[in-house]
């Protein structure tokens, strides 16, 4: 543990208030009345539209009064995952914190640092009175997490601002202009339940203590996927036995890679030591895969109670499928400055199983709208050929990189003066809502930036507590030379 401060201290306390407050995806109506609250306990113009977003706009400062209105934009909502072992209701339940060396945690839970720490730079300038800026409309756009639908509801008009400067990024340093698009892939297997064959063996298989993380900035650090190597052994099994499946349960998440599962399935009684004895096999195979990336996840086999299951060829398609579906890096960026990134990838993201369905989510990214089609396509297609009912969603365009951005050329300059050194300007091949924002204000010039954090969409996420003092600086050193 450590004693480190909490700086900008004013930042960090509205962090904590924050962090007293649920706001799961589409359930955010506690902290819209917090902001209302906040904006009239501060004599603020306060705004809320239709869709549940939220806009506290603060005048200039005496001098400042001439300059262009600049937005400061984050998301309320937050992941909402948890150790499988801990008791916890995101619905009621205060995020518990604490620091170890540099870093801030949560305790068995999701941080609320994505984008919570957003949410408490925009509310510590609004409580500021000695910050030089011209007129600020801060921004709280709702259930971001889950396909950006506030900002897919926000309707031209309800912002202002010539400039936006969107909060919701995490390498500090690193200064965002592009973001890739997406869309969610849903497939649902319907069946009739049968007995299970006479002398039948009921399994169950767990997978749990893999890292996941998130589906856009880490799906190309080939971190293991709980789905895809579970049924990668069901598969396996299948080809030399008559093994049934019963249940498959993994992942919550469209945009985590899941990180552990459980998946039910009876085998002949006569071969269940064989199952066993290659179940063994797999999980050596698999650990020395993984050794680098994910050393502690952690694999069971054990006996478990006699159940109805699906179909025979119904549960070797959807294993089959599961096998085959495109699952990480599709392709990578062409252009020979960008060739570090990934360009168009997918993410096999939850399977759950109900008594007569058994549903699957994914979701499929890409900087290149046309590749994200092909991509989707490609996904749907596995799953109709092993007899799913396929929908998918409208998704989210990406957001192309303005190459006259005064935004860009002003905030570059900014941390060059600070830390004399250049920032990366970058894409990410992550959602956000600046490629919605730029079809409903085409020409609001925009970037994203924020500080470090790590393991996001997992109770592993952490904020490196130092990044938030420099972020904090550079985008007050941005507001104050902001001039049209």
């Amino acid at each position: 543990m450590s004693n480190v401060e909490l700086k900008p201290a004013r930042v960090f306390e509205q962090f904590a208030k924050i962090n007293q407050i649920p706001r799961p995806s589409k359930h955010e109506e506690k902290m819209i009345e917090y902001l209302k609250e906040f904006g009239k306990s501060h004599n603020l113009e306060t705004k809320v539209d239709e869709t549940g977003n939220v806009l506290i706009r603060k005048p200039a400062t005496p001098g400042y009064e001439n300059r262009p209105t600049v937005i400061l934009q984050s998301h309320m909502d937050m992941v909402c995952d948890k150790l499988v072992d801990i008791d916890f209701d995101f619905y009621k339940d205060a995020i518990q914190t604490y620091v170890d060396g540099e870093w801030m945690h949560a305790k068995g839970t999701t941080l609320g640092a994505d984008d919570g720490i957003g949410d408490a730079i925009e509310l510590a300038i609004l409580d500021s009175d000695d910050i030089e800026h011209g007129p600020i409309e801060c921004v709280f756009t709702r259930d971001e997490e889950t396909q950006l639908t506030g900002a897919m509801g926000m309707k031209a008009g309800f912002m202002s601002g010539k400039y936006l400067i969107n909060l919701d990024s995490e390498d500090e340093g690193e200064i965002f202009v592009s973001c890739a698009g997406g869309r969610s892939t849903i497939a649902t297997f319907n069946f009739e339940r049968e007995e299970a064959p006479k002398d039948s063996f009921f399994l169950l298989i767990s997978l749990k203590g893999l890292n996941g993380g998130h589906s856009g900035d880490d799906i190309n650090k080939k971190r293991a996927n709980a789905i895809k190597l579970l049924s990668r052994f069901v598969y396996l099994e299948q080809q030399k036995f008559d093994v049934r499946l019963a249940s498959f349960n993994s992942g919550k998440l469209h945009n985590a890679i899941p990180r552990d599962g459980k998946v039910v399935i009876a085998v002949p009684n006569k071969d269940k030591e064989q199952v066993k004895a290659d179940f063994n096999l797999f999980v050596k195979d698999a650990e020395e895969e993984y050794h680098v990336t994910d050393t502690t996840m952690e694999f069971s086999m054990e006996s478990t109670d006699a159940q109805k299951t699906l179909p025979k060829e119904t549960g070797k398609n959807i294993i089959a499928a599961l096998q085959a579906v495109d699952n990480g890096v599709f392709a990578m960026c062409q252009d020979e400055a960008l060739a570090w990134m990934v360009e168009t990838s997918s993410n096999v993201a939850a399977v759950s199983t109900k008594d007569n369905e058994l549903e699957v989510l994914s979701s499929q990214r890409s900087n290149v709208m046309s590749n994200l089609e092909n991509q989707c396509n490609t996904v749907k297609a596995v799953y109709e050929l092993a007899g799913a009912k396929v929908i998918q969603t409208d998704g989210y365009p990406a957001w192309k990189m303005n190459p006259n951005s005064k935004l860009v050329e002003i905030s570059v300059e900014a941390y060059r003066k600070l830390f004399h050194k250049d920032p990366k300007v970058l894409g990410i091949h992550a959602g956000l809502e600046c490629g919605l924002f730029s079809e409903r204000y085409p020409d609001l010039d925009m970037v994203s930036f924020g500080p470090t954090l790590r393991n996001v969409h997992t109770p592993d996420e952490c904020l490196f507590i130092p990044t938030v003092q420099m972020v904090w600086e550079h985008l007050l050193e941005i507001l104050k030379n902001i001039t049209d």
